[in-house]
């Protein structure tokens, strides 16, 4: 079972990627299926319970929005199993957490976005600066600063500093809002051609923000394939900073449903090296570039690298 946070099952992103995990157990593995989405956030404690009142054998609750809801009811119901995808148990062994080390991909991603720009200006804005989002913002600073360091080429990265932890953020995760519009505006006419929006779907945004400066710039997706789920703006896609949940929750459901495995309150991190994060395959990255990558995720996965300094 599964209760969304704001924003629909179909929203492009985290979501729908969890969605995905569910619908595969159902079809790959005959389990029974129940969810809620949530339209607010009076929504998340009453779409717990009605996951309780169904008698799930476990409850995915998705989004660090739904952190203290899902540790209420895990705690309430100490017989029964709960997962809290990018949230954390606040000591609740039956509450296990589900996060991802995004700023690993999004090193790379920033690396890839300063190799590919030509006028040397990345840029990054997120939905809400909470971790969840900085970090893909963090790894995409460092990413890019490392290209500068290396090529001795300078890189303005726009939207973030990591060091004074300032930068811009929307205030939500709206999708396509008039303010992400504007901040993308704003950063395309400082010279950004490359832009990481870090709030769920925000490429249509992005892309009006690109068409309307005239701009021949391109965005990097989040959390999903966006060249894939989004072929609309396939064209204007560098590459995507994949949050692999789909895999996470259907390996979870099939350890208890199929193999019968203890089910633990320890946290499941995912990461380049177990694959739970990665970056989109591309047709826009050179093989040459290409190569350069897998170099640096190497790097990461053995720690010779470290993204954050």
């Amino acid at each position: 079972c599964a209760v969304s946070d704001e924003g629909s099952w179909n929203d492009k992103s985290f979501n729908e990627s969890v969605y995905d995990g569910l619908t595969k157990a159902k079809t790959e593995l005959g389990v029974q299926t129940a969810d809620a989405e949530s339209n607010s956030a009076e929504d998340f404690a009453p779409n717990l319970q009605q996951m309780v009142d169904a008698g799930c054998d476990i409850t995915f609750a998705v989004g660090f929005n739904l952190v203290a809801a899902v540790n209420e009811a895990a705690k309430g119901n100490p017989d029964m199993k709960f997962v809290t995808i990018d949230g954390w148990s606040e000591g609740n062994a039956n509450l296990k957490p589900v996060t991802y080390a995004m700023e690993q991909s999004s090193y790379l991603a920033g690396y890839a976005a300063a190799a590919y720009s030509t006028t040397k200006v990345v840029g990054t804005y997120g939905g809400m600066q909470i971790d969840a989002v900085t970090a893909f913002m963090d790894g995409f600073y460092y990413g890019a600063k490392a290209y500068e360091a290396e090529t001795g080429t300078p890189v303005k990265v726009l939207g973030w500093d990591p060091v004074a932890k300032t930068g811009d953020f929307m205030g939500d995760f709206t999708p396509n809002s008039g303010v992400s519009k504007t901040i993308a505006a704003t950063q395309i006419q400082a010279g950004a051609d490359v832009i990481l929006p870090v709030a769920g779907d925000q490429f249509g945004a992005v892309s009006e923000a690109l068409d309307e400066a005239g701009s021949n710039g391109v965005m990097i997706g989040v959390d999903k394939n966006i060249a894939v789920t989004s072929p609309e703006y396939a064209d204007k896609m560098l590459t995507s900073v994949e949050k692999r949940m789909t895999t996470a929750v259907f390996d979870i459901i099939k350890g208890i449903a199929i193999d019968k495995a203890d089910f633990s309150g320890d946290a499941y991190v995912g990461t380049l090296k177990n694959g739970g994060t990665a970056l989109s395959d591309s047709d826009k990255i050179s093989s040459e570039l290409k190569a350069k990558l897998d170099e640096l995720s190497a790097g990461i996965q053995d720690g010779s690298i470290k993204v954050r300094p």
